[in-house]
């Protein structure tokens, strides 16, 4: 795919994707269509089974959307009214309202400002002064795998461990993503783990893998997206997966036995055919996320040495998806302005960190709270990332974007 002169770089592409699958997605839909089940048809399990497979548990249950995911993770796990959930303020709203919803109330805790992620340190020492102010509510930890960067699973998980913690996995951004954890093992590529985590011959657990339960959104902009909203809840725990499967389908386990008031929250067919289709192109679409990510790199590398702007950082622990590719410059919104008069698309993940949003000033944060998440939210950018990305499109962003940076474009305005 190469570049019309003149022609925008769209911040995702799904018409390139949709014509590259075209035959294959009209005719899983016209066997949908021709079967007419379209609620619970087999499709819905068929891709349960290999999506469940691929994060590496033992039960998947598609949902509506991301959001009822987490919802219903977290009232299967028995979060409920009264309760706290730890998670972080620079994501989208989506995980907090999930908690709300829930009728929980979230706690926010700063993250890493190499990774975006939940701190582990932060979230240690958030939980060791609720425990000293005799606060006992916290009851879970939701962590964020933000723009397909895996959070640092085994400090998380040690810290919410110890205090008897549930830990729902928010993976909403980073399916296929996986952190190396201890112990003996390979990666999912056949390749032996070699990064910091438990060191040489670390074992790679696929984000969604390690938590309690874990929640995947499957919405069109996402790296394994369906044409319309869906959702999955996984989990290794066969009493959540009930639960879940349960309160998903109006809390019933048999027609009109209804043993809880649930949800109308299902995967449709169609959906699941799509998804089905869309999943086992997903490494091959991942591997050509992460050469962009590369590509971008060396050819911002001059940038980054002038100290003009920021690439993300990949831990050393895990393996980054880069459903998005998150840049920081300076005078953010200036930047952002020449690259749209250029025609590239670009976007902000998150321009308002959520304990200073609107819908949860009730919980009495202010400025200055979270000084991580409240500096990048001022500095972030997203540049275009998807498979069918052409080299001479990621040259033309970053062509424009250094020359944005270093004030080239302001200067030819003159």
């Amino acid at each position: 795919m190469t570049r019309r002169e003149g022609a925008s770089i769209p911040l995702v592409d799904l018409k390139a994707q949709y014509l590259s699958l075209k035959k294959e997605i009209g005719d899983a839909v016209e066997r949908v269509m021709a079967a007419a089940s379209f609620i619970g048809g087999k499709e819905v399990g068929e891709f349960e089974k290999s999506f469940g497979e691929f994060c590496g548990v033992q039960h998947c249950i598609g949902v509506g959307n991301g959001t009822d995911a987490l919802t219903i993770a977290l009232r299967c796990l028995g979060i409920g009214r009264g309760d706290e959930v730890v998670t972080v303020p620079n994501t989208f709203i989506a995980t907090a309202e999930a908690i709300s919803l829930a009728e929980a109330n979230p706690v926010f805790v700063d993250v890493d400002e190499k990774t975006f992620n939940m701190d582990p340190a932060k979230l240690d020492e958030l939980l060791e002064q609720k425990r000293r102010d005799g606060e006992p509510r916290i009851k879970a930890v939701l962590p964020v795998h933000l723009y397909g960067q895996p959070c640092d699973m085994e400090r998380i998980l040690a810290v919410a461990r110890k205090r008897g913690l549930i830990v729902v996995e928010d993976a909403a951004q980073a399916h296929g993503a996986h952190c190396l954890l201890p112990g003996q093992g390979e990666a999912p590529d056949g390749s032996p783990g070699e990064r910091a985590a438990g060191g040489p011959g670390a074992h790679a657990k696929k984000v969604g893998s390690m938590g309690d339960a874990a929640c995947f959104s499957f919405y069109p902009g996402k790296n394994l997206g369906a044409y319309g909203d869906a959702g999955a809840v996984v989990t290794n725990n066969s009493t959540v997966a009930r639960k879940a499967r349960m309160l998903a389908n109006h809390g019933r386990v048999e027609k009109y036995e209804h043993e809880v008031v649930g949800l109308n929250s299902r995967l449709d067919t169609l959906q699941a055919a799509v998804l089905g289709i869309k999943l086992r192109r997903l490494e091959e679409w991942t591997e050509r996320r992460r050469q962009h990510a590369s590509l971008y790199r060396r050819l911002m590398a001059a940038g980054v040495a002038a100290g003009q702007l920021a690439c993300p950082a990949e831990a050393d622990y895990g393996r980054h998806v880069y459903h998005l590719f998150v840049v920081r410059v300076a005078d953010r919104d200036r930047v952002r302005g020449e690259l749209k008069r250029h025609g590239i698309e670009t976007g902000v993940h998150y321009p308002i960190p959520l304990h200073l949003s609107q819908a949860y000033r009730h919980l009495g944060y202010r400025e200055g709270d979270f000084p991580v998440a409240e500096k990048l939210s001022k500095e972030i950018l997203s540049l275009p990332m998807y498979p069918e990305l052409s080299e001479e499109q990621i040259e033309t962003v970053c062509d424009h974007l250094l020359r944005a940076c270093n004030g080239e474009e302001r200067e030819a305005k003159k």
